[in-house]
């Protein structure tokens, strides 16, 4: 199959080699040039729009940081519409906000493309090895189609969420979840390194009860090493916080946690953290605290 891929971040790298590696032709575009080398060397093709990334697909994929991209990538002049014959399918995986992918496909239906929304979590090392979770929104006969032969070659699972959007508004609610699991776990080892407990062997003792988490299991360890290389950035942690905040108010669901993480995370972007895995909470802890966690 012929796969146009769009966005070639810390995501869409190992997405690429992984649908490479399953038989499909793959034609991608990204704005710096040593990602496209770098899917160039393992067997893709490169364009130079979204236009000519479109004309020689029967699938666009793309995996873009916020709506703005995802609506210039497939709107512009030179975008994916402008390029796509009718049957067309867009796979959106990136993480927007509902209402812009309900924005996108009205454009994409006048011009017979088939959209869903895609977006996908697990973060780095499960888009490495091929078992990230999607959820999906959109026509539930398109995610049939392309269910088995592309999203499960990224994927370890593949859900239908139901109309466009509601694979995004799925991502948004996973995101909460996330984002406060992360500051409970950095809140309660701060308490454990406070009271003079070994933090790793707290981690230990309680990953096998109720409040083991696979975000636990990924992010303790980080927390005591102090690594905080990112798997999944703080800034792109705020911009889905963010969508969560105003979709919520655009549906009358308070996010009174949410907003409360989205606090902590500005103040550590603030201090020139935006670009440290979302596990670098930590760090908030500590600096109200002036206890660190681990080394």
């Amino acid at each position: 199959m012929k796969i146009g891929f769009i966005g070639l971040g810390i995501m869409g790298k190992p997405m690429v080699k992984n649908l490479l590696k399953a038989g499909h032709e793959l034609v991608v575009l990204d704005h710096h040039q040593e990602n496209i080398d770098i899917a160039v060397q393992a067997g893709a093709k490169a364009a130079a729009t979204p236009k000519l990334v479109a004309a020689g697909s029967d699938i666009v994929i793309t995996m873009l940081p916020n709506s703005p991209q995802v609506k210039s990538a497939v709107l512009d002049e030179d975008g994916v519409l402008a390029g796509a014959k009718a049957g067309l399918i867009l796979i959106d995986m990136s993480s927007i906000a509902p209402l812009a992918s309900q924005e996108i496909e009205k454009a994409c239906a006048v011009k017979g493309v088939k959209m869903l929304d895609a977006p996908v979590s697990g973060g780095e090392p499960k888009a490495i090895d091929g078992s990230l979770s999607i959820m999906v929104g959109g026509d539930k006969a398109v995610f049939d189609q392309v269910k088995d032969d592309v999203l499960l070659k990224v994927g370890f699972s593949a859900v239908y969420c139901g109309a466009i959007g509601a694979g995004n508004t799925t991502k948004l609610a996973n995101q909460v979840i996330v984002a406060a699991n992360i500051a409970a776990l950095a809140e309660a080892l701060t308490l454990a390194t406070k009271a003079g407990v070994d933090p790793q062997l707290v981690f230990e003792a309680i990953r096998g009860g109720l409040a083991g988490s696979t975000v636990m299991n990924a992010k303790a360890p980080m927390m005591i090493a102090s690594d905080f290389k990112p798997g999944f950035k703080i800034n792109l942690h705020i911009k889905d916080l963010q969508n969560a905040i105003d979709t919520g108010h655009d549906v009358g669901s308070p996010l009174p946690i949410s907003a409360q993480v989205m606090e902590m995370f500005q103040t550590l972007r603030a201090d020139g953290g935006g670009q440290d895995d979302h596990s670098a909470l930590a760090k908030w802890y500590a600096k109200v605290s002036g206890t660190k966690i681990g080394k």
